[in-house]
C-alpha cells in the first residue's frame, strides 16, 4: 500500500477523536491508559486508532498516518504481517491461557538464548516494567546487596524503586519523582549522569561494596535517542566486575530493534568479550502482544523460585498467544539481510530530515541504529539528560502538529525515540521528508532559524 495524500481532518466539532477523548476523560484518568498518549506534552487531541496495516494506521475520523511509533517499538515488521497473523490465529483456536507450561514457552526461550550469547536462562513475564523489577530483585537476592545504580533519563518501568531522580550531590541517594513512592523505598537507588565516567567511578569508589546492580539503557530511548559511549559502557562493565555488582542491560526498547543481537552485540564489536550479566527484554519479542523477559547467566537465574530463594511469578507469564506472536516475529527478523535493509531505510529518514533542515538553516541533528531513531532541534547530539532538556520544546510541538496535519505520526513527546518498520517504503520516507521540508521552509520564512523558541 503506497502513501497517498491524506484527506483533511474534519472540523474539530465533528471529530470522533474529540468525542472519544471526552468520553474517555469521564472514566479513565486523563482519558488514556498510559500518560504520553494524552498529547499533554504537545497539546491537541489524541488520535484514537481504529485499524492499522503495514506502515500506517487510521484514526477514528478515517485519517491515515504514516506510523513512526509502531506501538512504541514492537511492530518491527509493520502492522498485520501475514506470518504473524497466521501464527496468532492458529494459537487463538488452541486456547487463550492455561496457567500451565506450554511447548511454545520453551521454543521462545530457546530462540532468545540462541540470539543473545549473554543469556543462559530466561524467565518470561508480561511487561517491561515487570521484567526490570524482577531482574533487580534477582540481582539483590543473588548478591545479598541492596543498592542499585541507574542513570538520569533512563526509564526502566514504573516500579517504585526506579521512579527516582538524583539528589543534590553524588553521595545523596534518590528522591521520588512520583507521588505514592515513600522516600525510604528509593533510599538505595543512586542516580548518576549518563555518559559521565568520572562520576561513575566516584560512585563505585564510595558505594561499590554495597551495589547489587547497575541497570542501564545502552541506547536510551526515553531521552529521545542517546547512545552510551563505548568508553562509558566499557567502564560500566569493568566497575561492575571489579566490585562484584551485576550489569543489567535494559533492552526492552533496543532488543531486536537495533540489531538481531540487541545493543549488546553492537558494543561487543568495540569491546572484546563484552556481555552484560543480565538482560531485560520486551516489545519486539512479543510482536505487539503483552510479553517480556529477563535472563542472564545460569548461576544467577538459578536463584529464582522454584530453584532458589528469589520469588517471582505471573498468572499470564508465557501466554500461549503472546508466545506465538513473538516467535513468529523473531523468525521473520532472523532472515538474512533483514537488518541491513531496515537500517538503511531508517538512516535514509534521518538523513533526509537532516538535509531538509540544513537547507532551511534550522538547527537539527539525528541518529539511528537498526530500526530505532531520534532527532533533536539542536546543533549537536546531546550526551545526557541535561543536554536533551535544552531542546526547544515549543518548536518541537509546532513541528509535531505540522507533521500530524500532513499525515505523519511521530511520538507526541519530545523525549521519545521513533521507529521505522520493514513495512515502511521509500515513498513513505520521501513523503515524510517532504512534509518536514515544508515545515522547515516555513520557519525560515518566518525568521525562526535559531535554537531559541520562535
Amino acid at each position: 500500500m503506497e502513501p497517498s495524500s491524506t484527506k483533511p481532518a474534519p472540523p474539530q466539532a465533528a471529530s470522533r477523536n474529540t468525542a472519544l477523548f471526552e468520553r474517555a476523560k469521564k472514566l479513565i484518568p486523563g482519558g488514556v491508559n498510559s500518560p504520553v498518549r494524552a498529547f499533554k506534552a504537545v497539546g491537541g487531541t489524541p488520535r484514537f486508532v481504529q485499524q492499522a496495516q503495514g506502515a500506517y494506521f487510521w484514526d477514528a475520523d478515517g485519517q491515515r498516518y504514516i506510523d513512526y511509533i509502531g506501538s512504541w517499538g514492537p511492530m518491527i515488521l509493520g502492522h498485520g504481517h501475514p506470518a504473524v497473523l497466521e501464527a496468532v490465529q492458529k494459537a487463538v483456536l488452541e486456547g487463550f491461557s492455561y496457567g500451565a507450561p506450554t511447548e511454545r514457552e520453551v521454543e521462545l526461550a530457546e530462540e532468545l538464548v540462541r540470539l543473545l550469547p549473554s543469556l543462559e536462562m530466561v524467565r518470561l513475564v508480561s511487561s517491561g516494567t515487570e521484567a526490570a523489577m524482577s531482574a533487580i530483585r534477582l540481582a539483590r537476592g543473588a548478591t545479598g546487596r541492596s543498592k542499585i545504580v541507574k542513570f538520569e533519563g533512563c526509564y526502566h518501568g514504573h516500579s517504585d524503586a526506579l521512579l527516582v531522580k538524583a539528589g543534590s550531590g553524588l553521595a545523596t541517594f534518590g528522591t521520588p519523582t512520583s507521588a505514592g513512592v515513600p522516600p525510604e523505598v528509593v533510599q538505595h537507588t543512586l542516580v548518576l549522569e549518563y555518559n559521565h565516567i568520572a562520576q561513575l567511578e566516584e560512585a563505585f569508589a564510595l558505594h561499590g561494596r554495597e551495589v547489587a546492580c547497575l541497570i542501564i539503557e545502552p541506547i536510551c530511548g526515553n531521552m529521545n535517542f542517546v547512545r552510551g559511549s563505548v568508553p562509558f559502557m566499557k567502564r560500566c562493565r569493568e566497575l561492575c566486575t571489579q566490585h562484584g555488582a551485576l550489569l543489567i542491560f535494559d533492552e526492552v526498547m533496543t532488543g531486536f530493534r537495533v540489531a538481531l543481537g540487541g545493543a549488546q552485540s553492537i558494543y561487543a564489536q568495540s569491546i572484546p568479550g563484552f556481555k552484560p550479566d543480565m538482560t531485560v527484554m520486551g516489545k519486539v519479542i512479543g510482536g505487539g502482544m503483552p510479553l517480556a523477559a529477563f535472563g542472564g547467566t545460569r548461576v544467577v537465574m538459578e536463584q529464582l523460585a522454584p530453584m532458589g530463594p528469589v520469588y517471582q511469578a505471573g498468572t499470564l507469564s508465557g501466554n500461549p498467544i503472546a508466545t506465538a506472536c513473538g516467535l513468529a516475529t523473531l523468525r521473520e527478523i532472523s532472515q538474512p539481510g533483514f537488518y541491513d535493509a531496515l537500517g538503511a531505510r531508517t538512516r535514509s529518514l534521518v538523513t533526509g530530515l537532516s538535509q531538509a533542515a540544513a537547507k532551511a538553516g534550522v538547527p537539527f541533528c539525528g541518529d539511528s541504529e537498526g530500526g530505532m531513531f531520534g532527532f533533536f532541534l539542536l546543533d549537536k547530539l546531546p550526551q545526557n539528560y541535561s543536554a536533551v532538556m535544552r531542546t526547544d520544546s515549543a518548536a518541537f510541538n509546532r513541528f509535531f502538529h505540522a507533521m500530524l496535519d500532513s499525515g505523519v505520526y511521530f511520538a507526541p513527546a519530545l523525549y521519545e525515540a521513533g521507529f521505522v518498520s520493514a513495512a515502511h517504503s521509500a515513498a513513505d520516507i520521501q513523503a515524510t521528508v517532504d512534509a518536514a521540508a515544508k515545515f522547515f521552509a516555513g520557519r525560515q520564512a518566518a525568521g525562526q532559524t535559531s535554537a531559541e523558541p520562535g
